[in-house]
């Protein structure tokens, strides 16, 4: 037997019901829950903290069932199991809601978090996972599990799915019950990168495996309404597409293995209709997925009008202690550059500034979402790029001979976001422009 911390109901337990009775109204009939289960309840308990107080526990040979009583009705809400002999005994932590431990013949003691309703393996950190917790997210660290390394306070209402960028250790998307999603760099917790608003509660929203694309499947208010909305989370205010088909909710999607030599996904969905469907998304509904704006550095590399090799070879150093160029980046900036040569594109020099302050003079400051910090006495400026969902900062060094085919410096330096791919695009760009004694800011 328990009584709540409100001191309204008791629990009694039997082998096949739960009785809760009314303590103002003892005599006046009480109600039951049926439980299937050949073994009688070992320990049972009350939640202790008002906010909880209609959820008990109740152990069974070497499982913990977690109840839920509320308007005179109650039912199984979670179930634990780990041990591997009989529990013995349980009891909720006093000064947090969601703590419950027990313990068992087995010797074992096991904590138990039943306050977190998503867990999700960070997709490039081995060490990192993420927790919700209502509205709440948490970080951890799987090599120090006494407590979190940060903490976000997301959404207002509950949270039904969060996910992490496929790219960016960093980077996580949320979906609630108040009608948004979040996108965060848990480094830092007090602010989001961006929201996207909805009219509805969000069920689950998923990074997909290409490019810059969100999927999102909706709670919906009419039984016709069972679409999942493709985004492109660089441009929020409208869905690039949207699955149709399904006649109920959708339960549950995810996306199959590409296939060897194939640039189409398939994204697998689930619904309550009980179809099992498969949309193929082909390379134009990736590429609508895109950001223009870093995709673009692939055309402007190839439109870049190359003259032929210096006989001078240029010797970079990216002096980054967070960045080293990986293989790919390496690849990268040793590629030759395209042979296509506009002519008046070198003519066009005349008109450029011959030196590195007149560079500067030059450069537009007033571009939104870019921050430039120059420092001509220091031959060096530190540019700042804020888009959507990701983050690029830059020290930028210039040598005395800059930019009479000499490269400058690049040093990527926190908080950057971006791709190693990506990376070593940008530095492409910034090593073969001033091979040409074209400016490499301006252009």
């Amino acid at each position: 037997m328990s009584v709540d911390c409100l001191g309204q109901h008791a629990v009694l337990s039997g082998r096949r019901f739960l009785y809760i009775v009314n303590l103002d109204a003892p005599f006046e009939g009480h109600r039951k829950i049926s439980r299937q289960s050949k073994w009688d309840i070992g320990a049972v308990q009350w939640n202790p903290h008002d906010s909880f107080a209609h959820y008990f526990a109740a152990s069974s040979n070497q499982r913990v069932d977690l109840y839920k009583w509320k308007d005179g009705s109650g039912e199984v809400g979670t179930t634990l199991q780990g041990h591997t002999r009989v529990i013995s005994d349980l009891d909720w932590a006093v000064f947090e809601p969601d703590l419950l431990v027990t313990s068992s013949v087995d010797t074992y003691i096991y904590i138990w978090d039943i306050g977190a309703s998503q867990v999700k393996w960070n997709k490039k950190n081995a060490n990192c996972l993420a927790t919700s917790h209502d509205g709440d997210v948490r970080i951890w660290d799987k090599r120090k599990p006494s407590t979190a390394v940060e903490y976000l306070a997301a959404h207002l209402s509950k949270i039904h799915g969060l996910d992490w960028h496929p790219d960016s250790e960093h980077i996580l998307a949320t979906s609630s019950q108040d009608n948004s999603v979040k996108f965060w760099d848990y480094r830092q917790p007090r602010k989001y990168l961006n929201i996207l608003p909805c009219q509805v509660p969000v069920w689950k929203a998923r990074y997909t495996p290409f490019s810059n694309g969100l999927v999102t499947v909706m709670v919906p208010q009419l039984r016709r309404e069972n679409s999942l909305l493709l985004w492109n989370v660089f441009d929020l205010n409208t869905p690039v597409h949207t699955f149709v088909g399904h006649d109920d909710v959708v339960l549950e999607f995810q996306w199959r293995k590409q296939k060897e030599g194939s640039k189409d996904y398939q994204l697998v969905t689930w619904s309550r209709d009980q179809t099992l469907r498969m949309w193929r998304v082909d390379s134009q509904m990736q590429r609508l997925c895109a950001n223009d704006i870093l995709d673009g550095v692939d055309e402007f590399i190839e439109s870049i009008s190359l003259l032929p090799e210096p006989e001078k070879t240029l010797h970079t150093e990216d002096t980054d202690h967070q960045h080293n160029a990986s293989h790919g980046e390496e690849e990268a900036l040793k590629e030759d550059p395209p042979r296509n040569l506009l002519e008046e594109r070198k003519s066009d020099q005349l008109g450029l500034p011959q030196t590195l302050q007149q560079e500067f003079s030059l450069i537009n400051v007033q571009i939104r979402n870019v921050n430039v910090e120059m420092d001509a006495a220091d031959r060096s400026c530190t540019v700042s790029v804020h888009c959507s969902n990701h983050r690029v900062k830059m020290l930028v060094k210039f040598p005395a001979q800059y930019p009479n085919n000499a490269a400058p410096s690049f040093q990527f330096i926190n908080p950057t976001t971006i791709t190693s791919t990506m990376k070593a695009k940008l530095l492409k760009v910034g090593v073969w422009v001033p091979k040409f004694s074209l400016f490499c800011i301006i252009v």
